[in-house]
């Protein structure tokens, strides 16, 4: 499979998405913020960073770019998206995701391991994972308390489009909800606030626990081949 990454000016977690998605057995493709065609790539990550220097609001910029009509209609047609962080933010921006993201409520940078509880297993991005299941994912932001009025929130409930939360007790933004990570009402968009793809290799500190994210959308096309 084929996995476009998009690079905004101030993406900084690209490379990492990249890594991600070829040590589960994809193919990155890199995308650029400028580019009117996805290249025929099968699914399109948003990696975090700090897009156009997050000026105006995060991701204000970055759902503008010429990428971005690509990736929305991609996306009405089917296709699978997930944005981490700041590609979370966009997609909000972009209205492929219901909600906003605002300055953490302690108005402090978080950087820290944060452990999440996989409440949707049912998206191309968390089949890997048992509902309910508790995983560790770093998480690094400023801008990252998911923030929805009360009607649009029961809706998530009601609709089951809440695909991770922080574990209770352990929010580290104050999003409301204890909300990590939305879907679409399709359940094709998927935005995560803390990285999967810095919790891929056995080697390096933020574990394995991410990678479901990127093997629940690769196996199935290693099965059916």
């Amino acid at each position: 499979m084929r996995v476009g990454i998009v690079t905004f000016p101030g993406s900084l977690d690209d490379h990492d998405a990249a890594r991600a998605v070829e040590a589960c057995g994809g193919v990155a493709v890199a995308l650029w913020h400028a580019d009117h065609d996805l290249h025929g790539v099968d699914a399109v990550v948003l990696p975090g960073g700090f897009s156009y220097g997050d000026y105006l609001r995060c991701g204000a910029v970055a759902h503008l770019a010429p990428i971005m009509d690509e990736v929305a209609a991609f996306a009405r047609d089917g296709g699978p998206v997930l944005g981490i962080c700041n590609g979370f933010q966009v997609l909000c921006e972009a209205g492929l995701l219901p909600g906003a993201l605002l300055r953490n409520a302690h108005l402090r940078f978080v950087c820290r391991d944060v452990p999440l509880v996989i409440e949707a297993a049912d998206t191309p991005f968390t089949r890997a994972y048992r509902p309910q299941q508790t995983i560790i994912v770093p998480a690094k932001h400023g801008e990252g308390r998911y923030h929805a009025d009360a009607v649009a929130l029961d809706r998530l409930e009601a609709e089951g489009l809440v695909v991770a939360r922080y574990r209770a007790g352990h929010n580290p933004n104050g999003s409301v909800r204890d909300i990590a990570g939305v879907t679409n009402l399709a359940r094709n968009v998927v935005g995560l606030m803390p990285h999967p793809e810095h919790a891929v290799d056995p080697l390096l500190a933020g574990g394995t626990d991410g990678r479901g994210f990127f093997t629940s959308l690769l196996e199935p096309v290693a099965l059916d081949a």
